[in-house]
């Protein structure tokens, strides 16, 4: 008997079963979905998101979100994704915001040169402080990770509890998508000393703002 097979033998007799034996089917996954206030969620969302090194804005309607942002924007260069929510709130229509990208190339070097990436989010996570992007024609991956500094816009009905209930909602992510992303606070490393560096394999700046109404 090889070393393999002793070890797997050593298996079988603690689970009781016998060579040859099919595997039993596994339990359905248990998803743990808070019972809460769905209101308390964008609250949640902020504490989290705050503690992890980003700063959050929260605005009553899409009229309100230009004007939150104007200062971020003070002459710093922006490249925003295609989501039909950022044209809802203006954002497109910046003169120092780049969008409507189709060529990846193209959207290479925008996002090479640009100070900010601007996107929406598929979802967040409030339990974390996270962002969920799934990547797509509407929100290529390159506008939240090249440039040194993001800024997510998303109403707050996006907002979950938990990564439980984003799999309550998407079970199955890769018949969606080629990558689903979680954000969770600006990017940060550290060497075998221990010393914390941001920006290092994503933007370094990180801002959240919230859209009571749509």
């Amino acid at each position: 008997m090889t070393a393999r097979e002793q070890i797997l033998d050593d298996v079988r007799k603690a689970l009781r079963r016998a060579a040859g034996l099919p595997s039993p089917e596994l339990p359905a996954p248990t998803l743990r979905i808070p019972l809460s206030d769905r209101n308390l969620y964008a609250d949640l969302f902020v504490q989290k998101f705050e503690n992890l090194g980003g700063k959050s804005f929260r605005v009553r309607n899409t009229s309100a979100v230009v004007p939150a942002i104007a200062e971020l924007l003070v002459q710093k260069s922006a490249v925003a994704s295609n989501s039909p929510f950022l044209r809802k709130c203006g954002i497109t229509g910046l003169a120092q915001v780049h969008a409507g990208f189709t060529q990846r190339d193209d959207l290479k070097e925008a996002c090479a040169a640009a100070d900010i990436g601007i996107t929406s989010v598929d979802y967040a996570l409030s339990a974390t402080g996270s962002f969920v992007l799934l990547s797509s024609p509407n929100e290529a991956r390159l506008v939240s990770l090249l440039p040194p500094a993001h800024i997510a816009i998303f109403p707050r009905s996006r907002i979950l509890a938990n990564l439980d209930e984003l799999l309550s909602i998407l079970p199955r992510p890769a018949d969606q998508t080629s990558s689903m992303v979680l954000i969770t606070g600006p990017s940060r490393t550290a060497d075998i000393e221990q010393i914390l560096v941001r920006g290092v394999h994503g933007p370094g700046e990180i801002y959240a703002v919230i859209v009571d109404e749509e």
